[in-house]
């Protein structure tokens, strides 16, 4: 007997070497499903009735966890590492080794000053070790978080005793190799299995060939897959048509099915393509891509201005070095360093206070896309209404109440195998409580025709004691009476013609009116002749009509509270379901939603794109869709401008979820729908999702407030640079003292992510717009240039730079203006935060938190007492006449006004902030 069970070295499976490829790893499986079962047990070392948790844990300590490549953090000393990673460092280490080569190397061993590499040495790790500790905080608190999402698969494990085998609900990371798994409509397939019995097993294999429509699976092998196994077709596939074998990472779809793990993690088809995914770039989000066009921005903005300040220092001062070194400093002045920083601080604390209202967040970038969202399009059943559903009524084909129709939906209800849905739970419920005299127990099942939701119905084939076949099928109203030919009317069975099919379906549409979800409940008798054990859809014709199932799926409570919520931060709301469109009216009219006209599936699929972009914006309800038309929609929201958001929790709602810029997925969903969603809602109060909103917004803005006010600051201050080194004979300052100013100012912005919004900004949706950013650089940024030229004025005339320069050569003024402009211009930049901040006027309409408060009071206190500590002569500072104090208070007094002037102005010509 072969072995191939050997461990290796760090792989976490057990079938494939290092390296294999997909199409290698597949072919495996395909040369297992061609053994018979038995010997697939013995080379797995398993049984049919599955291990023992001993033998499973045995397995998962030696071979590892279930898991494929992922996006994940890495280890803690490589986020270090790659925390030092950013223009900002690359400056600073640029500079430290420029001045230990100018101040170090060159110097005599007397004179050697090891003060400014110091302070450059300092300022690098300050900067590195405060962004790899915000990153790190972030990525443990988002890891934290979606460990409260549990993905689970249905197990039989062997009790050590000859009893019998228990099924248990493990988590999916810890199945291994040899284990005998339970699938069901829903599930996702949690490793890479070979089927043992099936029963209408449909998978969806979407995620890896992209096909829409499911496949069926058996447990036995077909065609393709000996064909596949000889190695005869194609590629992945021929390999992944394998028709007794399932992979990992497709879903169920209708249908029963019990496997053996053949390969786990890495070494399944699925774990094969994760390599390669996250190996690459992932597809950019619209959060990405507005980061990196402000990025881009500043860069364009930087690579015009530096050039022209090192161009100008160096011909006016002569000093090309000290000028390339100064121009540097300038460069890093005009990069928001920080950013990187602000972000995950701002993600994190949004998820983390999400998380306190019972919102997990899976993708942290996906709590500023809430707050972006205009539009949430949303599932109807178990979304706007409760989970529990009740059946009111059991009529016959003329709305008379009748036990016969009862009966009948039991039979195909307690008989199905996929999924029982809320009807069927409700029908099986409603025949509990009348009693066994409903309950047809004398049949025995043939097969099934699984539910779809092309077809819209489920068929059950049962066969008396006596041999006699009969088909119970039920479903939606109009599906049904497609496939009947008759009706019953008493003991008689009589044609069912255009009139009768017409008072049927008008009957229904009353029923409809009522607020009532209506099914058809039809029979066949099976001749002698066409009995068989297996069948197909083909055979659901010549029917006969019984009657009606009418339900009552009630709203919940919080729906017309949340949608309203909702409506009044400017976020539309829309429905798309599978169900009836009269249905789907009655119940959003009771939650405050105006139905207007519905768009049908049939509608939308007789639509090209460009008709369908037209037609969405007019439409609120979007009935009888499949999950490919739900899908559509979404994607024709996105293409007129829209930033869409998708609420459901079930298997059709997968492919809308997936296109959405946010899945919102609910934690008893269905595992295709809580694996594809972007944030998962622990409980289904729809209040959460205003909250969710108001919380992505306030993301937004204070990411936003970091790159308005520090591009506009640091524009300003370069701005200035150039009207000084154009007129002063030497620097405004020196490289390194414009490095400390603007490390001390980028600190005091780290708690940013802890300030308010204002009420006003939090009712709009807001979109990443470079533009914006840069026409508020343009509008603000000079205003503090009016002022630091006015400090130039100043140093150079009343507190003496210009006497001492045409006395003494130049040093002693340069002193003076280094220090008066340093702390001229830090005050200025870090108190014009709380101008900047809001719309409103400063502490008297709008306050910021305290921590801003208090980390920009800190700011300006270093910035006064650097000129007058011990290590002022080493930063290049001298000490000012006390009186330059009061000079400072009339400026900033000046620059504040100027600045509410202009934001006034700049509010009523644009009508926005920000």
């Amino acid at each position: 007997m072969t072995k191939n069970l050997t461990p290796r070295k760090r792989n976490r499976g057990f079938i494939a070497a290092p390296g294999k490829t997909g199409d290698q790893i597949a072919f495996r499986l395909a040369h297992e499903a061609l053994l018979p079962q038995e010997e697939t047990f013995k080379r797995l070392r398993s049984q049919p009735e599955g291990l023992t948790s001993a033998e499973a844990a045995q397995r998962l300590e030696q071979y590892g966890r279930n898991e494929v490549a992922h996006d994940k953090p890495p280890h803690a000393l490589i986020q270090l590492l790659l925390a030092f990673k950013n223009p900002f460092v690359m400056v600073l280490i640029a500079l430290a080794a420029i001045s230990y080569v100018m101040d170090i190397a060159m110097a005599a061993p007397d004179d050697q000053d090891w003060t400014k590499v110091i302070i450059l040495a300092s300022m690098i790790g300050v900067s590195g070790m405060l962004r790899f500790w915000q990153e790190y905080r972030s990525a443990k608190a988002a890891e934290k978080l979606k460990s409260l999402v549990r993905n689970t698969a249905t197990v039989q494990r062997r009790p050590t005793s000859p009893t019998v085998p228990l099924r248990m609900e493990v988590p999916m990371t810890e199945l291994v190799v040899g284990d005998i798994v339970h699938l069901q409509a829903g599930d996702m397939v949690p490793a890479d299995v070979r089927l043992l019995e099936s029963r209408d097993l449909f998978i969806s294999q979407a995620v890896l060939t992209g096909e829409a429509l499911p496949v069926e699976k058996y447990d036995t092998l077909g065609a393709v897959a000996a064909k596949s196994a000889d190695g005869q077709t194609d590629g992945d596939a021929g390999l992944l048509d394998l028709s007794n074998a399932c992979f990992m990472g497709t879903n169920v779809v209708s249908g029963t099915a019990r496997a053996v793990v053949v390969t786990t993690g890495t070494d399944t088809y699925f774990g094969s393509l994760a390599r390669n995914v996250v190996s690459h770039k992932r597809i950019e989000t619209s959060f990405d891509k507005g980061v990196n066009s402000v990025s881009w921005l500043l860069i364009r903005f930087m690579l015009v201005m530096v050039p022209i300040v090192f161009m100008i220092n160096g011909v006016t001062k002569g000093d090309w070095m000290s000028a390339l070194t100064f121009a540097l400093a300038v460069a890093v002045g005009l990069t928001p360093e920080m950013l990187p920083m602000i972000v995950s601080a701002n993600l994190a604390k949004g998820a983390v206070a999400m998380a306190r209202r019972k919102v997990v967040v899976k993708r942290l970038n996906s709590v500023q896309n809430f707050g972006a969202m205009d539009v949430l399009c949303t599932d109807k059943t178990g979304t706007l209404t409760q989970d529990k559903i009740i059946l009111e009524h059991h009529y016959d084909v003329y709305g008379d109440k009748d036990e016969t129709t009862l009966q009948l939906a039991w039979l195909n209800s307690f008989h199905q195998s996929g999924m029982k849905n809320l009807m069927d739970i409700a029908i099986v419920e409603r025949a509990d409580e009348l009693g066994e005299r409903v309950k047809l127990r004398h049949y025995s099942k043939v097969d099934e025709l699984p539910f779809d939701f092309e077809r819209r119905r489920l068929s059950v084939i049962l066969q008396e004691q006596n041999g006699q076949q009969l088909m119970v099928s039920k479903g939606a109203v109009e599906e049904m009476l497609a496939v009947c030919s008759h009706i019953q009317d008493g003991d008689d069975v009589r044609v069912l013609n255009a009139e009768e099919r017409a008072r049927l379906l008008r009957l229904s549409q009353e029923f409809n009116a009522e607020g009532y979800r209506v099914l058809v409940v039809a029979t066949r008798h099976i001749p002698s002749d066409e009995r068989k054990n297996a069948y197909q859809t083909a055979d659901e014709k010549g029917l006969v009509a019984r009657g009606f199932l009418t339900f009552l799926d009630p709203p919940k409570d919080s729906a017309a509270p949340a949608i309203k919520a909702l409506n009044e931060y400017g976020v539309t709301v829309k429905v798309l379901t599978g169900d009836n469109p009269i249905v789907t009216a009655k119940v959003c009219r009771d939650v405050g939603l105006n139905p207007g006209k519905p768009l049908l599936g049939p509608e939308i699929e007789a639509m090209d794109d460009v008709a369908l972009c037209a037609a969405v914006k007019r439409t609120t309800i979007f009935a009888k869709l499949t999950p490919l038309q739900k899908s559509r929609v979404v994607k024709a929201l996105q293409a007129n401008g829209h930033t869409v958001g998708f609420l459901g929790d079930g298997i059709n709602d997968a492919p809308a979820l997936r296109d959405a810029d946010v899945g919102i997925s609910v934690d008893s969903g269905a595992d295709i729908a809580k694996e594809t969603a972007d944030i998962i809602l622990l409980e289904k109060s729809l209040m959460v999702l205003e909250e969710g909103v108001i919380k992505g917004r306030e993301t937004f803005g204070n990411i936003l407030k970091y790159l308005n006010m520090t591009a506009s600051s640091n524009f300003g201050n370069v701005f200035s640079v150039l009207v000084a080194s154009a007129w002063l004979p030497w620097e405004p300052m020196l490289a390194m003292q414009l490095l400390l100013q603007n490390l001390i100012y980028d600190l005091s912005q780290m708690f940013l992510p802890w300030d308010k919004m204002d009420p006003d900004f939090l009712k709009k949706p807001r979109k990443w717009e470079a533009g914006n950013i840069k026409r508020f650089m343009l509008w603000l940024g000079p205003t503090s240039s009016v002022f630091d030229i006015t400090t130039y004025i100043l140093l150079w005339t009343v507190f003496g730079a210009g006497a001492a320069y045409h006395m003494h050569g130049g040093d002693g003024g340069q002193l003076i203006m280094n220090t008066g402009w340093f702390m001229e211009g830090l005050i200025s930049q870090t108190l014009v935060v709380h101008m900047l901040r809001t719309r409103k006027i400063p502490f008297l309409q709008s306050t910021a938190s305290l921590p801003v408060l208090l980390s920009t009071s800190i700011a300006i206190a270093i910035a006064c007492y650097l000129p007058f500590s011990p290590i002022a002569s080493s930063l290049g500072f001298i000490q000012l006449d006390s009186s330059y104090f009061w000079w400072l208070l009339l400026t900033m007094a000046g620059y504040l006004a100027l600045t509410q002037t202009v934001k006034t102005i700049y509010i009523k010509r644009y009508g926005q902030w920000f």
